[in-house]
């Protein structure tokens, strides 16, 4: 499971660069996201704009991650694609998460 890291608007975005989260990457996705967010403070935003497809599994990850976070640090989501906002709109886990219509930043990462 690859994500990348950086700093941008006092937080910490992760962004993942899979298409998927899936069964098969689900226990790769979440340890990969303790490791990477475990000195993180305040916002941890992660950017799903590259991936296409979320299972259930996929999403038990994503929640496992803002479980580790706490009530201290909080866990957004930003650039959703269409399959993948359905799946947070047919699960009401849009309800629990704040979800950006954009990562962060993303505008300096089209400046490039």
């Amino acid at each position: 499971m690859k994500l990348s890291a950086r700093e941008a608007d006092g937080a910490m975005v992760v962004r993942v660069e899979e298409s998927r989260i899936d069964a098969a990457v689900a226990i790769q996705f979440k340890d990969a996201m303790r490791e990477m967010t475990q000195a993180a403070r305040g916002r941890v935003v992660l950017d799903l704009a590259r991936v296409g497809f979320i299972d259930s599994s996929g999403l038990g990850a994503i929640v496992s991650v803002l479980k580790f976070l706490g009530p201290d640090r909080r866990l957004e989501l930003a650039a959703l694609g269409p399959n993948v906002e359905r799946v947070f709109r047919l699960t009401r886990m849009n309800e629990v998460f704040r979800i950006l219509p954009e990562s962060p930043g993303a505008a300096a990462d089209h400046d490039g």
